[in-house]
């Protein structure tokens, strides 16, 4: 019974927010009280939405409203606590609340509730509105987080969708101009060609019609009866002039339009099979973007293996002095040059090789070295033939690169190197985040020691690489799973 009649002055006289006895209490438009410093802390936090909100009704007020004393209420609570009513004793740490004189008695008698450790209530009470206040807070940075994520994606599609519309528009033009250029050179083609056969065919018909004179002319003499009259007639007769036949001039057969035909159909399957594997690259990188929260990096091997991808590498890119093994996943450099075909992929001087596998999102792959060896990544389109740096890893905008040396280990980006310090590994570990643009290298032992750590920005699908240098130096792509 007492229970029941001091219910309801609790609730009357406690804030919701802190959910303790009402300090210094005010009352909202709505009729609410609370707390005037819990009030004040909760619409501090709704400055920036500009509008104020009640925490049990979720009425709202702009502006903020002034806050008046609730003189009643603050009356209320002084006489309560001369009386001791609203005084709790102890909290309960199992049931996380809290206890007056009266309702304490099961938690002293019951021999199950006396296992429930008691303590005083103001510890539980501000220890759990800590509590919610900081899981407030940090759920308010989680959704300021999404919120400029979200901007940032719908400006950055935005500004994609646009860019791309100018690139293929630009396309589409180039080829309207090549197909302008071609009709063109055609008709050209076509003018000069006709304006020959016809001035041929001009001549021809004048050669027809000189002949046909000539045999009427000796026609007419071969009538002649009088043997006199001919002999004195025919010298008079004009002389043949020379022939134009056909087989003194060269007629251009019409299969070398055929030919021009058979040239652009060639250039429109070049033109699809480039379109198609460029889809499969944009469609990759678009498929990239991650609007979760960003994650942390693993710190143990365990976490690592989380994100293993297993590594093979394509022999069609390998250069001639190294020789794959092991399923393509063990590289060793030789002396003598292997008996590869010629293939476009191939690096053609720098003793590299890269990946079957394309690598988007999260992966992780460990390599274990010997002699002089370098780790790394490049985008596919990385050049390949030649000695220039374009072509070797680490040494252009391309291509990220980790040396292990004999006695040194550096890591190289775009022709600058950076050292590393401590012992060279044997076995070393690749971490990527390509949506975070994360590529880290990793001394793999039972810890993992960070080598380096790369922050940037990734624009296309990268494949795993590694250069093999001198002669007997290996390089092997650890199975994990």
């Amino acid at each position: 019974m007492a229970q029941q009649e001091n219910q309801p002055a609790r609730q009357t006289l406690s804030c919701s927010i802190c959910v303790d006895l009402l300090k210094d209490p005010v009352t909202t438009g709505c009729g609410h009280s609370y707390c005037k410093s819990c009030i004040n802390t909760h619409w501090d936090k709704e400055e920036e939405r500009g509008s104020y909100s009640c925490p049990q009704c979720r009425q709202t007020f702009t502006p903020r409203p002034v806050l008046e004393r609730n003189t009643m209420l603050t009356d209320s609570v002084k006489g309560r606590k001369k009386t001791g009513l609203l005084k709790a004793l102890k909290s309960c740490r199992v049931r996380l609340t809290s206890y007056w004189k009266k309702h304490l008695q099961p938690h002293l008698q019951s021999a199950p509730l006396k296992k429930h450790k008691l303590v005083e209530p103001s510890e539980k009470l501000q220890e759990n509105k800590q509590t919610i206040q900081q899981r407030v807070q940090d759920t308010e940075k989680d959704v300021k987080l999404l919120q400029q994520e979200e901007e940032a994606i719908n400006g950055s599609a935005d500004k994609a969708v646009e860019d791309s519309e100018e690139i293929f528009t630009e396309m589409i033009r180039l080829l309207e101009k090549r197909r302008s250029d071609v009709k063109q050179q055609i008709r050209s083609q076509q003018e000069t060609e006709v304006s020959r056969v016809r001035e041929l065919q001009e001549r021809l018909e004048q050669e027809i019609t000189e002949l046909k004179r000539k045999d009427q002319e000796l026609q007419q003499l071969s009538d002649t009866e009088d043997h006199n009259q001919f002999l004195h007639n025919y010298p008079s007769l004009s002389p043949l002039s020379g022939s134009t036949h056909s087989s003194s001039f060269r007629i251009r057969p019409l299969r070398n339009f055929k030919d021009v035909t058979a040239a652009v159909s060639q250039v429109r399957g070049r033109l699809q099979d480039l379109l198609s594997e460029t889809e499969t690259e944009i469609l990759q990188i678009v498929s990239q973007v991650d609007v979760s929260l960003p994650q942390p990096e693993p710190e143990t091997r365990a976490d690592f293996l989380k994100y293993s991808q297993e590594i093979t590498l394509d022999p069609n890119t390998a250069n001639k002095r190294l020789l794959l093994s092991e399923g393509n996943r063990d590289v060793t450099f030789m002396r003598e040059e292997q008996s590869y075909s010629d293939h476009p992929d191939r690096f053609t001087f720098w003793p590299q090789v890269l990946s079957r596998e394309s690598l988007t999102g999260r992966r992780y792959w460990e390599v274990e070295v010997g002699g002089a060896v370098g780790v790394g990544v490049a985008y596919k389109k990385i050049s390949r033939a030649g000695d220039s740096l374009e072509c070797l890893f680490g040494f252009n905008d391309k291509s990220w690169s980790f040396y292990c040396g004999r006695n040194s280990h550096s890591f190289s980006y775009n022709n600058v190197q950076t050292p590393v310090s401590g012992p060279v590994p044997s076995r070393v570990g690749v971490y990527l985040d390509h949506s975070a643009g994360v590529l880290s290298f990793y001394r793999v032992s039972d810890t993992m020691t960070l080598l380096h750590r790369v922050k940037t920005t990734f624009t296309q699908p990268l494949y795993a690489g590694v250069s093999v240098y001198n002669d007997g130096s290996t390089a092997e792509f650890c199975k994990l799973k």
